[in-house]
């Protein structure tokens, strides 16, 4: 799924076995008790995933803040209420880990994406830079 849009092909690698790297993020995600490696499943067959990270600051009088990332819908169920019920699940985790904030980013393009996070309640109120190394 982290590949089943443009924006996914041009970053994420297709290989039967996974790369390395992969696996290694993996291993490090299961491996970090502040991290939450998520799929939803329909028949036996996953059709949804996230990432949530929950992230200490020092900032906003030391609040924790939950991060949503790689959030993927198989793209037949968009629509059909699993990326709801999995966005909802995680701010429930953020509510008991007494997170301040949950954030979430996506890319400029994935306009789609933009009105279900509005729809969820997430407000586009900052300005985000990346820089690939």
């Amino acid at each position: 799924m982290l590949a089943d849009d443009a924006l996914g092909r041009e970053r994420e690698l297709l290989t039967d076995p996974p790369d390395a790297r992969y696996t290694a993020a993996f291993d490090a995600i299961c491996a970090d008790a502040n991290q939450r490696l998520v799929v939803a499943e329909l028949n036996g067959q996953v059709v949804g995933t996230l990432q949530l990270s929950f992230v200490p600051g020092l900032s906003h009088t030391g609040a924790w803040r939950g991060q949503i990332e790689s959030v993927r819908i198989a793209a037949e169920l968009r629509g059909a209420g699993a990326g709801q019920q999995m966005l909802e699940w995680a701010v429930a985790q953020c509510r008991e880990r007494g997170c301040a904030v949950v954030q979430l980013t996506t890319d400029k393009s994935r306009a789609d994406a933009h009105r279900f996070y509005e729809k969820l309640g997430f407000v586009p109120s900052h300005l985000g830079f990346k820089r690939k190394l």
